[in-house]
């Protein structure tokens, strides 16, 4: 029998216009799956319900992807890409595989020889490095920083050390209620030289991206940025 297809769904960002940051082929092809693994079922469906005119939400299967989900739960998943029948696995926000537990997934489908297929949609880290003005070339997403503050900090003058000396930008993310802690710290701890670039609600109304020295972002009132999705920056 011939295995189905994993399609790999990029999904909103926040914005109330998926149209805006998603492609018509994509719509297309959400409308042909029956099967999604997601991080979220309401959020999913909401965003399917908005994408795809005229799907059915009840009509499809669901499988949730988080914290929770056990190992045994992915044989289950995998299932009806082994009947012949394709899956389509969709962020929480953005690319999946991309900071988000579905690489898991991707991983399985390769080892299992099961076609993958990337459709084109919004990734904050990359949108946020496109606008940053660091260098392209070279770059690392280093997911989040540690909680411990002293660790914290030494990551913060490591990631500097690797942009200053490399030229590497150097990207990362925070709990969105902790950015201004985060922010703050930052701001301590690096050269008044360095570059910070913070990149919030990529995509949406209430979008900020800004790349300034240190020594700027400090002469000047800093954004909110409680509970926004943020992308942190040294360049």
């Amino acid at each position: 029998m011939t295995k189905g297809t994993l399609y790999l769904l990029p999904s909103g960002m926040g914005t109330n216009d998926p149209f805006k940051i998603i492609p018509a082929y994509n719509v297309q092809v959400m409308g042909t799956l029956n099967h999604f693994i997601v991080e979220n079922g309401k959020t999913a469906r909401a965003f399917l319900k908005e994408a795809v005119p005229g799907i059915v939400l009840q009509e499809k299967t669901y499988y949730e992807l988080n914290n929770h989900t056990e190992a045994k739960d992915f044989v289950e998943y995998m299932k009806p890409l082994h009947a012949g029948e394709n899956i389509g696995l969709m962020s929480e926000a953005g690319c999946p595989g991309i900071a988000d537990p579905g690489a898991e997934i991707v991983k399985l489908a390769h080892d299992q020889n099961i076609k993958v297929v990337p459709l084109v949609g919004p990734s904050s880290i990359f949108m946020a490095l496109m606008a940053s003005g660091f260098n392209g070339q070279s770059f690392a997403f280093n997911g989040y920083l540690p909680r411990e503050r002293q660790e914290r900090s030494r990551k913060i003058k490591e990631f500097e050390r690797l942009a200053a000396t490399k030229n590497q930008a150097q990207l990362f993310i925070e709990t969105p209620y902790r950015n201004e802690q985060l922010l703050e710290e930052l701001l301590n701890v690096l050269p008044l030289a360095s570059k910070l670039l913070i990149a919030c609600d990529i995509t949406t109304s209430n979008e900020y991206i800004k790349t300034k020295f240190v020594a700027d972002w400090k002469k000047q009132t800093l954004p909110n940025l409680s509970k926004r999705p943020c992308i942190f920056g040294i360049g």
